[in-house]
């Protein structure tokens, strides 16, 4: 009984991580990222590549076996947020999805993160312990975020809801970092 289970698990997994053979490789890039930000010459970062083959060929089995199943099953890769090449939207030979059942067009599973682009925002102080900004996403969503000072601590609300809490210290040194 255990072996069946077994071999059933190994062929559950086996079936999930080749269904996401296909993705945007979000890891990888990231490895990518960090060789092109390592030095300024093509030659020296085409020597790094050499030198970084094993690296990469981690990274890239991570993303086939992780992140670009997670994004198959998701329509959006965790790391990055993109959706996945399998839902983008361009000219077909053959057209299919107004014959199959509405559940068969889209990923199955709703995103491990929200992950959405800001397209604007625009602040404004409420009184001198709370200010607001009104979020606009780059697929049309809005949102409110709520910034409440109560002494030396700053909590932060998304649209009502309490998402995080910081000190006046730390707003005032991330300040000083950017500046």
């Amino acid at each position: 009984m255990n072996k069946a289970m077994a071999k059933m698990g190994v062929m559950t997994a086996l079936a999930v991580s080749l269904s996401g053979c296909v993705g945007s490789n979000a890891v990888t890039g990231y490895v990518m990222g960090a060789n092109l930000k390592a030095v300024d010459n093509r030659y020296a970062r085409g020597g790094l590549n050499m030198l970084m083959a094993p690296v990469y060929g981690l990274a890239i089995s991570v993303d086939y076996i992780v992140f670009n199943s997670l994004e198959f099953w998701t329509g959006r890769n965790p790391l990055n947020g993109q959706s996945h090449i399998f839902d983008k939207k361009m000219d077909t030979l053959i057209d299919i999805n107004d014959q199959v059942d509405k559940s068969l067009t889209t990923a199955p599973i709703a995103p491990l993160t929200n992950y959405r682009e800001i397209e604007r925002g625009e602040m404004q102080k409420i009184d001198d312990n709370t200010v607001e900004m009104e979020i606009t996403y780059t697929n049309g969503e809005t949102a409110t975020l709520t910034g409440i000072r109560d002494g030396e601590s700053v909590s932060y609300y998304l649209n009502g809801e309490w998402v995080a809490q910081t000190s006046m210290t730390e707003l005032a040194a991330h300040a000083t970092k950017r500046a």
